[in-house]
């Protein structure tokens, strides 16, 4: 905004308005900072607030919630590591995550690529691919519970072709049982996983698969070569958070199919800190377990985004 001034006998000079009001720094002031208080409240009650109890309680002799407390210090971590069933767990665990994540995250990358390219019916496939995010983990389980059992569908099937002879147990098998959990992680995560990757290859340009056609790659350089570069970020993301899931999801699993059986031979870590802290009432050993599988997952974090070399 402008100002007309006229002085004595001339013409009249124009003068531009006053700049707006700012801060010292010399940027606009801002008055949205008090309103990210409440979510900082939140986040330091709710988020660190726990955190910082795990590392406590694992200093702890913690015998049951209404039980006694005593200091233990460093007693907790010499109990967990002459356990053999914590080496047991952790063995699980990095199987698992060796396992499930790799497959989970390729074959996801791949049918979300089949997606995108709006084959017939894409719509429908990407609705029938949400559909084991859209059941309960009780039902998922009893799906797999009902298919495994000794006298379920896999073995029933095996029967039917003249395979009696591989029937077994699956889910009482020391040596099938975690591989039966593996397969019910990457069937309830492949499918969602899939649908996110659909949603952002959607994002990238046509022009660039076109261009590679044109140049006489086929889908599967156009896929690998040119896409997967451009998402490779989101790759990323995808990544932390299907680890962070299978890393500290698959108690739940282990609770409602094996146990942790037979024996210890599908006791992941997540399970343990479960089992010690609810059935053995052992707090201090739980929340140590805990502190381990925190540090885990935080070394787990950074690996994968040192791989995939991105800043977010």
């Amino acid at each position: 905004m402008t100002t007309l001034t006229s002085p004595p006998g001339g013409a009249a000079i124009r003068h531009p308005a006053p700049p707006a009001t700012r801060g010292r720094t010399g940027t606009p002031r801002q008055g949205g900072t008090i309103l990210a208080i409440p979510a900082l409240v939140w986040y330091a009650v709710f988020m660190i607030g726990p955190v910082v109890a795990i590392f406590v309680i694992a200093a702890l002799h913690w015998p049951g919630m209404l039980q006694p407390v005593s200091f233990a210090g460093l007693g907790n971590v010499r109990t967990v590591l002459d356990d053999p069933v914590f080496w047991d767990a952790v063995r699980n665990t990095a199987v698992q995550l060796a396992v499930a994540l790799p497959i989970m995250i390729v074959c996801a990358y791949m049918l979300g690529y089949y997606v995108a390219q709006k084959p017939p019916g894409h719509r429908v496939i990407r609705y029938l691919l949400f559909i084991p995010g859209l059941i309960s983990t009780p039902a998922k389980a009893m799906v797999f519970y009902a298919a495994l059992s000794p006298d379920g569908l896999a073995n029933g099937a095996l029967q039917s072709v003249g395979l009696g002879s591989l029937t077994d147990a699956w889910l009482a098998s020391p040596s099938t049982a975690l591989a039966c959990l593996i397969a019910l992680d990457v069937w309830s995560g492949i499918g969602f996983t899939a649908v996110l990757f659909a949603a952002r290859l959607d994002g990238v340009p046509d022009d660039l698969g076109e261009a590679a056609q044109l140049d006489g790659a086929g889908h599967w350089r156009t896929m690998w070569r040119i896409h997967f570069p451009v998402i490779r970020d989101y790759v990323g993301v995808v990544t932390m958070l299907q680890f962070l899931w299978t890393l500290f999801g698959s108690a739940q699993h282990v609770l409602l199919l094996t146990q942790g059986g037979p024996g210890s031979s599908s006791t992941t870590l997540s399970f343990l800190v479960y089992q010690k802290a609810f059935i053995a009432a052992d707090l201090g050993y739980s929340q140590t377990v805990g502190v381990i599988l925190f540090l885990a997952g935080l070394v787990g974090l950074l690996a994968i985004r040192r791989a995939f070399r991105q800043n977010y």
